[in-house]
């Protein structure tokens, strides 16, 4: 937790750093043929890149919060050109997937219909979900069965984007593909791999969300009750309870030469499992999600981030795999629990610390200890960098000032705080403090 003297970044510098970040990300967009705007992973790169995850979906969505928390049209214009540029590539992208692929432009077109009124971007939005649907199999869209890239981002997506019919068709499949476990059930994320994954990105728990907001929404109690069966899976492989929850990254562990059996972010760690336990406890009002989404709290909070204790443990700012997805979650603490801030303003001075500020802006540069030339260069969208990074910040000092905790728009895998919380708030608004 805090130490004794550590760093508080006043809220305005913090709305400072966004500024500046964002003053970087719309610098490095560029102009399509058709007069949209795009981005690319990182600006070094050539091939634009459309994707929710790292590219300019995820920055259209983030550009709309930015507008939702200041009132500056200018962040609504460039979201409607990013918009426009996602609308050139519906047809000739090759995946459908959420977080890469064309559901997630679909999610970030819709949303921009929504918010500015944009025609245009519904209608694309329409093309895109029903290129999606042409190309199902009857079971999957391709070698991912999961969150990020397979089924259960696609039908989560479709639920959201308003494709009802979509959605239940992309979750149907995992009733019949269910592995039975002595504790409960789980599922290859791809074919022909032994390893389960566990977590929520491309493991069990992205595909009990999935289920559970679907099957919620549709009235599919089966639906429901298979999602409380993979996460009695996982519960079941717990290895830090009974105060904390820290589960493996696979089992067996997955491509144990690269990746780490262990971690603590969104993607394969407690960050991300506290997500998943906050929705289940929503769904169901059984107050065993509120406890476990505590644990996870609780090592998260123990486990040394943001510290760079040895080589690899935390060398990421981004919402992903870094430092900017448990800021969200530690908002999320603070708005439904009325947590303390002392370890969100921790993970705000460590953001603030890493920026490189210059003329052109504020970005972060990840890194990686098994390079040569370990500092990566500085991404532009959600996952790791800019955009994911300047909409926790933002949220943050909406936050600090009494403002409304709820996203402009929410993350399809981070259930919204909802309006029976924040009655329950003394002095939270309804509307962004801008």
């Amino acid at each position: 937790m805090t130490a004794p003297g550590a760093t508080v970044v006043a809220v305005g510098e913090v709305e400072g750093l966004a500024v500046d970040g964002l003053r970087w990300l719309t610098t490095a967009a560029r102009e399509t043929s058709g007069g949209g705007l795009a981005w690319t992973t990182r600006p070094s790169d050539d091939e634009l890149n459309p994707t929710l995850y790292s590219g300019t979906a995820g920055n259209v969505l983030v550009l709309l919060e930015a507008w939702r928390h200041f009132g500056d049209d200018s962040y609504a214009d460039t979201a409607l050109r990013g918009a426009r540029g996602l609308a050139e590539s519906v047809e000739d992208f090759d995946d459908d997937s959420l977080y890469v692929g064309r559901t997630g432009m679909a999610l970030a077109l819709r949303a921009v219909h929504d918010e500015l009124g944009d025609t245009g971007a519904g209608a694309a939005a329409d093309r895109a979900l029903k290129v999606v649907r042409s190309r199902f199999d009857g079971t999957r869209w391709g070698e991912l069965f999961e969150l990020m890239g397979g089924n259960a981002g696609i039908g989560l997506g479709a639920c959201l984007a308003g494709d009802a019919e979509l959605a239940v068709l992309a979750l149907e499949p995992y009733l019949r593909t269910a592995e039975k476990t002595a504790t409960g059930v789980h599922w290859p994320h791809r074919a022909g791999v032994d390893s389960r994954l566990h977590h929520i990105s491309h493991g069990t728990l992205g595909i009990v969300l999935a289920l559970a907001r679907v099957g919620r929404a549709s009235g599919r109690a089966d639906l429901v009750e298979l999602a409380l069966a993979g996460a009695a899976d996982v519960v079941a492989r717990d290895a830090a309870g009974p105060k904390g929850f820290l589960v493996p990254h696979s089992t067996p562990q997955y491509r144990p030469d690269v990746i780490e059996p262990i971690s603590y972010g969104w993607c394969h760690g407690p960050a991300g499992d506290a997500q998943v336990f906050r929705l289940l406890r929503d769904i169901t009002a059984d107050r065993v999600w509120s406890s476990l989404a505590d644990r996870c709290w609780y090592t998260v909070t123990h486990s040394g981030l943001p510290q760079r204790l040895r080589p690899g443990f935390w060398d990421n700012s981004g919402r992903c795999c870094g430092t900017a997805g448990v800021l969200a979650l530690a908002c999320d603490r603070i708005a439904e629990q009325q947590d303390p801030y002392d370890f969100a303003h921790v993970l705000v001075a460590d953001l603030a610390a890493r920026a490189i500020r210059d003329r052109d802006g504020a970005r972060w540069s990840n890194f990686e200890h098994r390079a040569a030339e370990g500092d990566l260069e500085p991404c532009t969208g959600w996952a790791m960098g800019n955009s994911g990074i300047v909409r926790e910040l933002l949220r943050f000092a909406r936050l600090s000032r009494g403002g409304d905790s709820r996203y402009a728009f929410p993350w399809p895998d981070q259930p919204q705080v909802s309006d029976s919380v924040l009655t329950r708030l003394p002095g939270t608004r309804t509307r962004a403090v801008t």
